[in-house]
Parts: structure tokens; C-alpha cells; sequence
């Protein structure tokens, strides 16, 4: 199977200008991501691709080696586009560069990298053992359930649990429910082919980390991450 990596990311960041590229413990975030698509490449057969609209991120990934002829066109790098647009026009330009034709995509977010290559090698895993699956997502288990502690507002303007199956006394005995934590998305080729690129589908599958995960966002969250990164130095 050929699979290709795909890097996203766009110059524009509201929450922390020029995130992809901001230091943490002196690495840029992007660098993050490369240093284990580089590490999954190593073990499967795949190219990595960088998707951008910025000549700085250009600029700091080559430096980590991760060079690219490829510029986001301008209408993919609004806040509107949905991310599987992205992916889809950097994918047909690679084939279209490579004359490969991809089995698979790995999407690595550069906001979330939180993520170490055993989860990248068990995903892949389930993934290609399901042969009628569309793609594959990363998860945490949910924090908070919406069979138990979670409410929503009714039409009469009141407040109830957002999901009911019977009488619930308990998080343990509720329906188990995860999180997207934004890391990585395994995609089948075939699923850029659908009209509609929606990432939770009728044929999606999950895989969930046993260790915590997390989209920054935020200028502290910078701080969280460099915390759990260097606890967590001999996996990520």
C-alpha cells in the first residue's frame, strides 16, 4: 500500500498568531509533526506533504526537512473551507506530480501533536483491517457524558440531559462516548471521491489514546503542552 502524510497548515491564526511555527522547549510546533510523519515513513510506504499558504511555515519546514512545491491556493486558506477540501487538492496535486495513485491519507494536525508513533502504527492497524471503513480518527474518552452530566436547552426553554435511554443512575453505567482530540485522520483514498467530505461518516472508526491529547488553541495551552511533552519525552 502507498499512503501519503499530509501537514496542514494555513498561515492565518487568530488564537496565537503564527502558531504553526511558535516554539516550544526551542522546536517549532510544525516540527512536531514532521519529526513523526518522518518516523511513520520510516516503517510504511508513503511520501509527506506540506499544504500551506505561508513562505515563513515554507521557510521553518524545509529547515526541518520537510520541502514542498505546492502553495495553497488562496480559496482553500479562508476560515470557511473545511479541512477535507484542503487535503483533497493536495492529494490530486501530488498524484498529479508523483503519477501515484494513494491508497491512503495520514493527516497529521499541527495543533494537536500530542501524539506518539505506537498511535500512528495501532490506528493503522484497525484501519486496514476494516476493508469497508472510510477513515479513522483520533479520540479521548469523553470527559463528560451526555446519557448522565450533560444538559441541553429544550423548545419550552428548559434544561434536560441530551441524551435519554432509560433511567441512568451513573457515568459508569452510561453509554461510553469519546472525544475527537483533532490529532490525526487515516483516510481510504476513495473517501476524497464523495461528494461531501464529512469527517464523522456511516463508516468511520476510531482509535483512542490511552494518554491525554489536546488542540492548542490558546497561549497557555502552549505551556500545557511543553509540560506533558517532556514527561512524556521518551514517546513523542
Amino acid at each position: 500500500m502507498k499512503g501519503l502524510i499530509t501537514i496542514c497548515a494555513r498561515g492565518g491564526s487568530k488564537g496565537v498568531p503564527k502558531k504553526k511555527i511558535k516554539k516550544v522547549d526551542g522546536i517549532p510546533l510544525i516540527a512536531y509533526s514532521i519529526r513523526v510523519a518522518r518516523k511513520f515513513q520510516k516503517q510504511f510506504d508513503c511520501n509527506i506533504e506540506l499544504s500551506t499558504d505561508s513562505r515563513e511555515i515554507k521557510q521553518v519546514a524545509s529547515f526541518y526537512g520537510l520541502e514542498t512545491s505546492y502553495n495553497r491556493p488562496d480559496y482553500l486558506a479562508t476560515d470557511e473551507v473545511t479541512k477535507g477540501n484542503a487535503i483533497k487538492d493536495l492529494v490530486v496535486y501530488s498524484e498529479q506530480q508523483t503519477g501515484i495513485h494513494y491508497d491512503y491519507v495520514l493527516d497529521l494536525d499541527v495543533s494537536s501533536p500530542l501524539r506518539a508513533l505506537k498511535d500512528l502504527v495501532d490506528a493503522f492497524e484497525i484501519f486496514n483491517q476494516n476493508k469497508e471503513c472510510l477513515n479513522l480518527f483520533s479520540v479521548n474518552e469523553a470527559s463528560k457524558n451526555p446519557y448522565f452530566n450533560m444538559v441541553e436547552k429544550t423548545p419550552e426553554n428548559y434544561y434536560a440531559l441530551s441524551k435519554k435511554i432509560g433511567l441512568i443512575k451513573n457515568r459508569q453505567t452510561a453509554p461510553k462516548v469519546w472525544e475527537l482530540n483533532a490529532s490525526f485522520y487515516f483516510y481510504k483514498r476513495a473517501y476524497f471521491d464523495k461528494e461531501k467530505l464529512e469527517v464523522i461518516n456511516d463508516r468511520s472508526l476510531i482509535h483512542e489514546m490511552s494518554h491525554i491529547c489536546f488542540d492548542i488553541d490558546e497561549p497557555v495551552d502552549f505551556l500545557f503542552f511543553s509540560i506533558f511533552s517532556r514527561k512524556q519525552e521518551t514517546k513523542f
